[in-house]
């Protein structure tokens, strides 16, 4: 069941990041036109940002079409890490086009050019209505992966430069102060920074296959504890294969008890981190005794009074 929903909600997400690319192909053609025309550092900003978005939707475009094929003998779970990857990769060539950004108005600051601000905030109120559609549409395109979500920020990322560009020209046209074109595009870069920033800092985390930031262990080994027949936990290991799919191994030391009963023993306990903590994927060991003291991961509890260690899990 969980499969097939991920899968829907893949569907729809691709159909979404497909509509986001041919929109913001549009409008990247009509700010470069436009940006010429005026000569508006901060419209050729945007529409550099545009083309980078262009690229980075094209990418989680086709990363949401690879998550969809299926696991085979090579790759057992699957393609989820292409998106990982897109989104890293996308958030790194953000980084790339705000620096350039940032390059080109400290230039602009040196010298002084006419800028048609009527012509700038045209094509900025333009770009404005069609990024906020986009921004609309891939946000009820199902649940926010971390591939989706770094082609929203992109968009997102978009609409707030397309308004800074807005106030700018308003600005220009009213008091012909044109070094204001310069100071919007470096609003564009600080904005496209922040969100590339938050995209990257998550992707390694994940590609670092750390524990995902609102799961507590010591509260999971606490609950998993907490499971009629279970002694201790021991050699637990959580990590993110991608931002939809969490994965766990452990060992875990039963009762004596019949084969059956461990069976519904360990149907509880993946239960119990499915509804609790979001594991769709678990693999638990199962041991009747105790484990190695020297273990990093493992805890000595009083046979008649186990007890849960503070400083379990990885």
């Amino acid at each position: 069941m969980h499969n097939h929903q991920s899968s829907s909600h893949q569907t729809v997400a691709i159909g979404g990041l497909k509509g986001a690319f041919l929109a913001s192909s549009a409008i990247l053609l009509a700010e470069a036109f436009g940006g010429l025309a005026a000569h508006s550092l901060a419209l050729l900003a945007d529409a550099g940002h545009m083309l980078t978005d262009v690229f980075a939707l094209g990418l989680a475009w086709f990363a949401a079409s690879q998550a969809l094929r299926p696991a085979d003998e090579r790759r057992t779970y699957g393609y989820q890490r292409i998106g990982i990857l897109a989104a890293l990769f996308n958030a790194a060539a953000l980084l790339g086009i705000a620096v350039f950004i940032a390059f080109e108005a400290y230039m602009r600051f040196q010298t002084t050019e006419t800028v048609n601000g009527t012509l700038m905030l045209g094509v900025a109120a333009l770009a404005l209505l069609v990024n906020v559609t986009v921004a609309w549409h891939l946000s009820r395109s199902g649940p926010i992966n971390l591939n989706l979500r770094g082609a929203l920020i992109h968009v997102l990322g978009d609409v707030a430069a397309s308004a800074a560009v807005i106030v700018a020209a308003a600005a220009i046209a009213i008091s012909g102060i044109y070094q204001l074109d310069a100071i919007a595009g470096l609003v564009v870069a600080v904005l496209i920074c922040f969100g590339a920033w938050q995209v990257i800092g998550e992707a390694l985390r994940i590609l670092m296959e750390a524990t995902p930031s609102d799961i507590n262990v010591a509260e999971m080994v606490r609950q998993i504890l907490h499971v009629p027949g279970i002694q201790d936990v021991h050699d637990l290991h959580v990590w993110s294969l991608s931002s939809e799919m969490r994965v766990l191994s452990c060992h875990v030391l039963v009762e004596d008890q019949r084969t059956s009963d461990t069976a519904a023993t360990l149907g509880r306990i993946k239960q119990l981190l499915r509804e609790r903590f979001g594991v769709t994927h678990s693999t638990i060991e199962v041991e009747c005794q105790g484990c190695e003291i020297d273990n990093a991961f493992c805890s000595q509890f009083d046979e008649h009074q186990p007890q849960p260690a503070e400083t379990l899990g990885s």
